[in-house]
């Protein structure tokens, strides 16, 4: 098993003193999370809390992910970055290729690019991208990043993107794995189908029990099953031993673990936040 260390919407000095500390205490990843903006107005609901409100996401800052990792990429040497989740379907994606190959070069291969849709249609008006048919187009810019990040000529004629035969450099030298965010079940089949992953937004655990069955049905029908597949998961298991083997026996690569609630105001200090991820590790990582 491994683990994911999650903060977010904090102090942005706290970034870089946390993520030193995680790779010293053991954790295997770090997640970045997405947000554009925050709109004045809205009627649209948040799809993981119990009443869709998203007013604890106002005023909240957020690092553009592609801004933030680098620059934890270069006070760190092992410790992989995994965007929880990017935006993609509101991104152009010959842009966005860019980005995640030069992440990918600069950061010695230690990039896991998450992605999903966003739930929101302000974040399409505001970045000037279509609502209708997004997840088509979150397809085919996944199948484009996947094969410009091969840094050989690719072009790319689809329903929603038409690219001439161009080059990037620099590429990786290895694959950048592409997880897929989402409880729906068009965002398992995308993850199934296509994603190197399927990335968990949380829940209880009987919701967290189904998702997988289906993850794991939707696999072995698209032929799948025996593919190399991360599943990252937010579970209570993953704070305890039993936990940690329960999770391993459902097919679980990586827990994502954090130390407060997002969803309120962060009143803990930056060496109360340093003491529970190190606590943790002492714990569970460093007895597994």
């Amino acid at each position: 098993m491994r683990f994911s260390y999650a903060e977010s919407m904090c102090d942005p000095s706290q970034y870089m003193p946390l993520v030193m500390a995680a790779e010293e205490a053991g954790y295997a990843s770090f997640c970045v999370p997405d947000s554009i903006c925050y709109p004045e107005v809205s009627d649209s609901k948040y799809p993981y809390t119990p009443d869709g409100n998203r007013e604890f996401l106002d005023g909240k800052p957020f690092i553009e992910p592609f801004v933030l990792i680098p620059a934890l990429a270069a006070v760190t040497e092992r410790i992989r970055f995994t965007t929880f989740v990017v935006k993609l379907a509101i991104r152009q994606p010959v842009l966005v290729a860019k980005q995640v190959m030069s992440i990918a070069v600069m950061s010695n291969n230690r990039f896991g690019f998450g992605v999903g849709l966003s739930p929101w249609p302000e974040d399409f008006r505001v970045a000037g991208a279509e609502w209708k048919a997004r997840g088509k187009r979150m397809d085919e810019m996944i199948e484009i990043i996947r094969g410009l990040a091969r840094g050989e000529f690719f072009e790319f004629h689809g329903d929603h993107y038409d690219i001439e035969s161009i080059r990037m450099s620099p590429a990786p030298t290895q694959p950048i794995p592409i997880l897929v965010g989402g409880h729906a079940d068009r965002a398992l089949r995308r993850a199934a189908r296509i994603g190197d992953g399927w990335m968990h937004a949380g829940g209880d655990p009987e919701t967290l029990l189904q998702l997988l069955g289906r993850v794991k049905e939707l696999r072995k029908e698209y032929g799948r099953e025996n593919d190399p597949f991360e599943i990252h998961v937010i579970s209570m298991d993953g704070f305890t031993l039993d936990g940690v083997k329960r999770l391993e026996d459902l097919g679980v690569t990586d827990t994502i673990v954090g130390f407060r609630n997002a969803y309120e105001a962060d009143t803990t200090t930056l060496d109360q936040k340093l003491g529970a991820l190190r606590a943790f590790a002492d714990s569970v990582i460093a007895k597994l």
